[in-house]
């Protein structure tokens, strides 16, 4: 119901409202003022005639006399409500100006029309993290892009930067076509969201069947729904991370790897590009981890997390370790994991939280 409010009020104060409802009470107390006139015996022209002179205060002198009470009633209500609500369209256009409305305005348009010229250029459909790098790259390369989001401050913040934007569902056709679908070459689909990612894969589909079709998938398991719906390629944030790591596992000796893990600043701004997050969980003594295997510790999540490896409180490194690894007080367990995950995945480690059984894939 708040926001509801904040959106009449917002729309109340906008210069464009306030502009056409200062239009139509002028118009209607015209209207008004000439049935008035009429009904006192004036003829049409002439109470049009007495409505302009009178409003505008040009001041010829009236075309009939106007020496009953309600005539004169009438004029001096004409030139309070019709000047005031003259005055009310003014300073909604002065508002317009001093707001910049007209500015944007005509950015928009402007921006419609770079669009409309738009040839085999790419969609980004949600400008979040991922979306925010992807835009970048191709800027970077030249490469000619839109972005589509339903996040004003986002596509604020992305029109800035000097991107096409549009600001709509991508699951709407009507979003599509503005973004220009049927002329684009490629459309990534990079929402947070699975269940989104796959409504605006069969929707770009079936507005064009040739384009080629990105889709970001959280869940493993949506990849198939993806694929089957249309999708060109699937990108897993937690599979390219997990390659990320594979690279650094190859090392001449697991303590240097994890040294450069938990050290090197760059894998951690990667990472959290892409949504993940890489941490060190020690195993604190009233924690129910202690004495127990890896086997017996999972998230809610569907999504999980990977173990790299454990730090043993005697210095020794086990790179990998298998399900029956028991952790003992001291240890530290090196995860990467998304990052609503990782502070679930935590909480386990200092407190007593209720065991269940271990998921995660291995590297």
């Amino acid at each position: 119901m708040e926001l509801d409010a904040t959106s009449h009020r917002n729309a109340v104060s906008s210069p464009f409202r306030k502009m056409a409802i200062g239009a139509a009470v002028f118009a209607g107390i015209c209207v008004l003022a000439v049935v008035g006139y009429m009904s006192a015996g004036w003829k049409l022209s002439d109470a049009v005639y007495m409505v302009v002179i009178t409003i505008f205060g040009i001041g010829y002198g009236e075309v009939q006399p106007v020496d009953s009470i309600k005539l004169r009633a009438l004029t001096m209500s004409l030139i309070i409500f019709g000047n005031g609500s003259a005055i009310y369209i003014i300073g909604g256009f002065m508002q317009m100006l001093i707001d910049g409305e007209l500015r944007k305005a005509l950015g928009a348009r402007r921006m419609t029309q770079e669009i409309e010229q738009l040839q085999d250029h790419t969609i980004i459909c949600g400008v979040g993290r991922m979306g925010t790098i992807l835009a970048r790259e191709l800027k970077a390369e030249g490469k000619p892009f839109v972005v589509l989001d339903i996040d004003e401050k986002r596509l604020q913040a992305a029109a800035e930067r000097g991107y096409l934007v549009v600001n709509g569902d991508a699951a709407e056709e009507v979003a599509l076509e503005q973004a220009g679908i049927r002329r684009a070459a490629v459309l990534a689909t990079v929402l947070p969201n699975d269940a989104a990612n796959v409504f605006v894969t069969i929707t770009a589909r079936e507005m064009n069947p040739k384009i080629m079709i990105i889709a970001r998938a959280e869940n493993p398991r949506t990849e198939k729904k993806l694929l089957g719906c249309g999708a060109s390629q699937v990108v897993l944030p937690m599979a390219i991370g997990a390659k990320k790591l594979a690279q650094l596992i190859i090392r001449p000796s697991a303590e240097n790897m994890l040294a450069q893990l938990t050290h090197q600043s760059d894998m951690h701004e990667d990472l959290g590009r892409i949504g993940l997050q890489f941490d060190e969980l020690e195993v604190a003594g009233d924690s129910a981890l202690a004495n127990r295997a890896l086997s017996e510790l999972e998230l809610r999540s569907n999504h999980g997390f990977l173990i790299v490896g454990v730090r043993h409180a005697d210095g020794s490194t086990l790179m990998s370790p298998p399900p029956t690894t028991k952790l003992a007080v001291g240890d530290v367990v090196i995860v990467i994991g998304r990052d609503g995950d990782i502070p679930q995945l935590a909480a386990k480690f200092s407190s007593k939280p209720q065991l269940t059984t271990y998921r995660g894939a291995k590297l």
